[in-house]
């Protein structure tokens, strides 16, 4: 009890400091000082930072190790300082001595190592978070990989999560966050997921799943557990030599074309989301492997054949066969660039809240389909920095005032779709998710197709043009008629752009005066101290760090 209370503690002093430190540059300072003099040394500040919280992840484990992985997965919103300093934590996992793991196995599976394999490697393969692996031979001579559950993992993610829980409710009180996400439920979501991956047995099923979704596919591998060998707390899985998809060297050695890597990889998540409803949540670079089939390449013009390997199998995802309609339309409709059909599938998957005016994010999604649809990840990268920012200013007040969201259902598709998107573009800079989507895209249109007959769409598409042709001539009278009686009027209605620049020009001459109300009790109080008047001196220091902390909680 006592190691978990220390344990707790130094989770929260972290995650206070980091903190603090955040609040000070990031807020505090943003608000009096010029945003170029606070970002100096910024990317320094923030690698510093990360390699704190690594050196804490790996000599703790726990929770903090599944967290790192993740930001450092995250390439497409995280600095490059941040995700560099992460990466160790993909494979510096510490491992744990093998005596108590040995004791685990054999109490689990009820018999000792020696009669469960004919051999049993001592020193573990590669550790995770919340366990470790080895290699293994069954009785049989089958190469398997057994995976063990660390010592007294259930009680460290509990305490862990109490920890990050406590964070949570810190960071809830910064306004701009908690109107846009609900932490409460997404550290739900997460704490369900992390129980979750300690059933092994649960993690098997998962397996023969997609494996039986991939059965008719023979360029992806999902190892096969053997249930002989499985326990809630022991997983022995089918084994595979392969090279893991980032080790880049190694694939050009074998004469694997990561380009053709990248696209495969993708394409088998466009089939996992929009066909199988059923998809690997979690393909960290940890858990997907590039397996050599055939001979080794001639010379270097020449290309092997490969095989794509999953593991882990602890987090997946489902989508719900109303979910998954509605995202192959989404699907169908973003490709044909169909953007108003595109918001009636997002408000109906729940991504817009109900009653919300689309016609900003419409005009924004118009705005953006124009000038990057298609690109591929050179190409984006390759954009002068000032037509991004243009691009971002134009855009900000829609991006950062829309009511869009994203639902605890769908938290771990955009999670492992992020991941996804840093593995591709690693893989391959000049890597185009438009173009490999594309035919699984005209496959769903034709299975679409196909479900409602063309009799029946083209009869539906007759009934609205024969709609449009009734009304046409009686709107278009009317309109002339009223043109000539000078009956038309133009009304100009204040839309909610005017409302919310309105707004922030209030709000901006509020914090204006609050600006200058900071300034002047500062100064009044340090002129005070220095003066020897030290009642009255602090009397005004308190006001402006009262006047300070209003400004940061009405941000």
């Amino acid at each position: 009890m006592k190691i978990r209370r220390r344990r707790y503690l130094r989770i929260v002093l972290f995650l206070s400091r980091l903190l603090l430190s955040l609040l000070w540059w990031e807020l505090i300072l943003g608000r009096f000082l010029s945003r170029g003099l606070v970002q100096r040394g910024a990317n320094e500040r923030r690698r510093r930072w990360a390699a704190r919280f690594r050196n804490l992840a790996l000599e703790m484990g726990g929770v903090l190790i599944k967290l790192g992985q993740f930001l450092s997965s995250r390439a497409d919103v995280m600095p490059p300082e941040i995700t560099r300093e992460l990466a160790a934590l993909q494979d510096e996992v510490p491992p744990d001595p093998f005596p108590p793991l040995k004791r685990l196995i054999e109490e689990e599976l009820g018999a000792p190592i020696s009669e469960l394999f004919s051999r049993f490697v001592e020193e573990p393969q590669s550790g995770a978070s919340l366990g470790q692996t080895y290699y293994a031979w069954l009785p049989n001579g089958d190469p398997v990989i057994v995976k063990v559950q660390r010592p007294h993992i259930r009680e460290l993610v509990a305490t862990d999560l109490a920890a990050v829980k406590w964070a949570i409710g810190l960071i809830k009180w910064y306004p701009a966050l908690r109107r846009r996400v609900n932490l409460d439920a997404l550290l739900e979501e997460f704490s369900r997921i992390t129980y979750g991956e300690l059933d092994y047995i649960a993690e098997g099923r998962n397996a023969d799943e997609l494996r039986a979704n991939f059965a008719d596919n023979p360029e992806v591998f999902i190892p096969r557990p053997y249930w002989s060998h499985t326990s809630e707390r022991v997983l022995t899985l089918e084994r595979a030599d392969a090279i893991k998809i980032t080790d880049y060297e190694a694939l050009t050695a074998a004469g694997i074309d990561r380009a053709e890597v990248a696209e495969r990889v993708f394409g088998t998540y466009v089939q996992q989301m929009l066909i199988d409803g059923f998809f690997h949540a979690d393909p960290h670079p940890g858990n997907v492997f590039i397996e050599p089939r055939g001979p080794e390449p001639e010379d270097a013009s020449s290309r092997t054949e490969f095989v794509v390997t999953f593991v882990d199998f602890g987090m997946v995802g489902r989508i719900e066969p109303r979910d998954k309609a509605l995202l192959r339309d989404l699907a169908i409709h973003a490709f044909n660039r169909d953007v108003p059909a595109a918001i009636a599938d997002m408000k109906k998957l729940g991504f817009i809240l109900p009653g919300t005016d689309t016609r900003p994010l419409q005009r924004a999604l118009y705005i953006l389909i124009d000038r990057y649809y298609g690109l591929s990840v050179r190409e984006f990268a390759n954009i002068e920095i000032e037509e991004m920012l243009a691009m971002a200013y134009e855009l900000r007040d829609i991006i950062y005032e829309f009511p869009f969201q994203i639902p605890i259902d769908f938290v771990l598709l955009a999670r492992a779709m992020g991941i996804l998107e840093g593995l591709c573009a690693g893989l391959d800079p000049d890597f185009n998710g438009f173009i490999v989507a594309e035919p699984y895209i005209r496959e769903l249109m034709a299975m679409e197709l196909a479900e409602e007959g063309l009799p029946e769409r083209v009869m539906k598409e007759l009934e609205g043009l024969a709609g449009l042709l009734w009304r046409l001539p009686r709107e278009v009278d009317q309109f002339l008629s009223q043109s000539i009686r000078g009956e038309l009027e133009v009304r100009v209605t204040p839309t909610r752009e005017m409302e919310r620049l309105v707004g922030r020009l209030e709000r901006a001459a509020d914090r204006l005066m609050e600006i200058i109300a900071f300034a002047a009790f500062l100064l009044a109080g340090v002129g005070l101290l220095i003066s020897g008047w030290w009642e009255l001196g602090w009397f005004f220091l308190a006001m402006a760090l009262l006047t300070a902390m209003h400004l940061l909680l009405r941000r």
